[in-house]
């Protein structure tokens, strides 16, 4: 039996203290979780020291070129960042005087204006007065401004101890370098500088006293004391604040009171940053960013690394604007209304890679429509380079002869008669000849020959991605397609066979470089036979030399170019699309509501103009493009004469040297030109021979039907 000296056993002693030691217990794991949940900001993370030391105010971030040159913002954010040197002394003290006069003493927390507060509080029964300091606004305006914590005290609790790590990781004047660039002064306005152009129409550097001190008195309610709405209550509030400096010691009492009956000057416009002239890329670049990182901001001031070319897009932007004015003036001059501008579009990219280098949506693309990437209209005549392909294919070559004649296709009851430009036939020609002229009669029948569906796999397999219908008129590009993909189809025409992919952003990074998301330039896929691709690049060379596209060299374009005119049948679409060794660009003009332009309008009156300004001012060729193109291995030289397509002969007036696949070139000597050329009789000379009007027809007319009896 226990005596009265013997010690209580410890399970009796735990088991009558067993409440007060649960609620220890409790105290102290309450102590450690509590301790846990402030170090790491709510179990949120805190921002590590280096993002501390990295942290600058977001400008919107930023969006950069092939080459790095600033395009544009992401986004519109009415800040610019100045660093803390370049403010006058006299607005940091008027920052300094009204919102935390004790800044370069304290530790972040302000004990006194807390004590201070707490009292004004409670003798007012409300809240009055807040003690907030410098650091803490930073806080607030920086690493809290996307949490969702409300007006609470675990807010309040997280921003001290964020204030805690800031003041631990900056100087005194990084701090207010921050302040001075994140404080929200009204009008949309962020920072000071924001808000000196935004008052005063000039930059913080140049304010006076009074007009700082007038900054200095916006935190508080900047919609309620901004000067340019409420003039009398902003001026009492800024004098406000000039008394506060004679108190700190920034002003004596004497320049306090001559400042106080200074008047304020206000700009007369409201500032914003210049977007005007902006190139219209960037519409389509935020939308992608959009798509990939839609909170790519909340890492900060994030860049994103275009493949656009700054000269290109400005000379791309510019060529449209131009061209669509043009367009709409052609329409009027036709002695039509017109209640909506012509819209336009262009898309140039490497023909190797698939990078976009200029991109036009629109005269002013409007938000999520991108005439470039999502406008499907007919491509009319530029289509026809795909049915050339399909052509060289299935044996042909730029030289097989075709009946440029009016033709007829049945289809079911009815009967199709396409009809060439102004009704003109030229007879029999060779192929090269038929794309230089852009003769429907022989497209149509080029294609009844190869087959629809050659034709259509040819254009899909290089990159058109629309339904094509299998209509005979298919071949004259009754087909809707968008301006990004009829040119991306272009590109195997230019680096021989291989299909590429469009690429309009590289990378996107954080503020500390982090990459956040890439693209990579996707492999190449071969679509054509490098032979193919070669011939038909020759042929749309001879339709910017001799063809519908010579208004590029009447406009002064050089070196080596191919391209295609293209020209819907009722004139509502015009289109060219022109490529060298190093870029592919096409140009469409039209008007959202499809309608007649003019009656004559075509792609080489309008849209070739267009390309030849933006190719001429944006774009320079590299020298190794003059040693592009040259005959892939294994083709054959000729010299042939380019009316009959045969090998040229000693009396033929014309040659042209072109390659053939083996066992495709031609054999047989040009028989059209057997004898020197006479010299022509003068029209007055006496013995002049004239051939009878009917003579003339009937031989004509012999002609026509053996052609027809020696067709394919």
């Amino acid at each position: 039996m226990r005596g009265p000296a013997d010690p209580e056993p410890a399970r009796v002693w735990m088991r009558r203290r067993r409440r007060s030691l649960t609620a220890l217990a409790v105290a102290c794991l309450g102590i450690v979780l509590f301790d846990a949940w402030l170090a790491t900001c709510a179990f949120e993370g805190c921002p590590s020291r280096s993002e501390i030391r990295a942290f600058r105010p977001g400008e919107g971030g930023r969006i950069v070129d092939r080459n790095d040159r600033f395009l544009g913002r992401i986004a519109l954010v009415r800040r610019v960042n100045v660093p803390v040197a370049s403010i006058p002394e006299h607005v940091r003290q008027a920052f300094i005087a009204t919102e935390d006069r004790r800044f370069y003493e304290h530790n972040g927390l302000d004990w006194k204006g807390v004590f201070r507060a707490t009292f004004a509080n409670l003798r007012a029964m409300g809240v009055r007065e807040g003690f907030s300091t410098i650091t803490m606004q930073v806080a607030r305006n920086s690493f809290l401004v996307n949490k969702r914590y409300g007006r609470t005290l675990r807010r309040k609790v997280i921003e001290l101890r964020l204030t805690r790590l800031i003041e631990s990781e900056l100087t005194k004047d990084q701090i207010l370098e921050i302040y001075l660039n994140v404080i929200y002064l009204g009008n949309g306005m962020n920072g000071v500088e924001a808000a000196s152009r935004d008052l005063f129409g000039k930059t913080v550097g140049q304010l006076s006293v009074t007009e700082g001190a007038m900054l200095a008195a916006l935190p508080k309610a900047p919609s309620s004391y901004t000067p340019r709405d409420h003039y009398d209550r902003g001026l009492k509030r800024r004098n406000l604040v000039l008394g506060l400096m004679a108190d700190a010691g920034y002003l004596t009492p004497g320049q306090a009171e001559t400042a106080k009956r200074t008047p304020l000057r206000i700009a007369e416009n409201e500032w914003r940053p210049d977007m005007k002239d902006e190139p219209l890329a960037l519409d389509a670049v935020r939308a992608l960013i959009d798509s990939l990182r839609p909170d790519a901001l909340k890492e900060g001031d994030v860049t994103v690394y275009t493949t656009l070319d700054l000269a290109a897009q400005r000379s791309a932007d510019r060529a449209i604007l131009r061209g669509t004015t043009r367009v709409t003036r052609t329409t009027q001059g036709a002695g039509r209304r017109v209640a909506d501008a012509a819209q336009g579009a262009l898309v140039a990219l490497d023909p190797r890679t698939g990078d976009i280098r200029a991109l036009v949506g629109g005269r002013r693309s409007k938000r999520g429509f991108n005439r470039a990437f999502n406008a499907k209209r007919q491509p009319g005549s530029a289509f026809k380079p795909f049915v050339w392909a399909a052509a060289m294919q299935s044996g042909m070559t730029p030289m097989t002869l075709v009946d440029d004649e009016p033709v007829e296709i049945t289809q079911g009851r009815t009967v199709w008669r396409p009809g060439n430009y102004d009704d003109e036939y030229r007879g029999t020609i060779t192929l090269a000849h038929a794309l230089e002229v852009s003769s429907n009669a022989a497209a149509v029948r080029i294609s009844q020959h190869v087959g629809i569906p050659r034709v259509i796999s040819t254009a899909q397999r290089n990159g058109v991605k629309s339904e094509l219908s299998r209509y005979p008129a298919m071949a004259l590009g009754a087909v809707d397609v968008t301006p990004l993909e009829l040119i991306t189809a272009y590109a195997p025409f230019a680096n021989g066979g291989l299909r590429v992919h469009p690429r309009l952003v590289r990378r996107i990074e954080a503020a500390d470089g982090t990459v956040l998301w890439s693209a990579e330039i996707t492999p190449a896929d071969t679509v054509m036979d490098a032979r193919d691709a070669y011939q038909v690049t020759q042929m749309m060379k001879g339709v910017v030399d001799n063809g519908s596209g010579r208004t590029l060299r009447e406009a002064g374009v050089k070196g080596q170019v191919a391209g295609k005119t293209g020209t819907t049948n009722n004139a509502a679409d015009v289109w060219f699309v022109g490529y060298t060794p190093s870029i592919i660009a096409g140009v469409w003009f039209g008007y959202d509501n499809p309608r007649p332009i003019a009656p004559r309008a075509s792609g080489g009156q309008l849209a070739a103009p267009a390309w030849a300004e933006f190719y001429m001012s944006g774009w320079k060729e590299p020298p190794s493009s003059a040693q592009a193109w040259r005959p892939p291995a294994g083709m054959a030289p000729a010299i042939v004469d380019p009316t009959s397509g045969l090998l040229a002969g000693q009396w033929c007036p014309a040659r042209e040297r072109h390659f053939f696949k083996p066992g495709t070139g031609p054999t047989e000597i040009c028989n059209l030109h057997t004898e020197p050329i006479a010299e022509e009789v003068p029209m007055d000379a006496p013995d002049s021979l004239s051939i009878p009007d009917s003579l003339e027809r009937g031989v004509n007319g012999i002609g026509k039907v053996l052609r027809k009896i020696f067709r394919w």
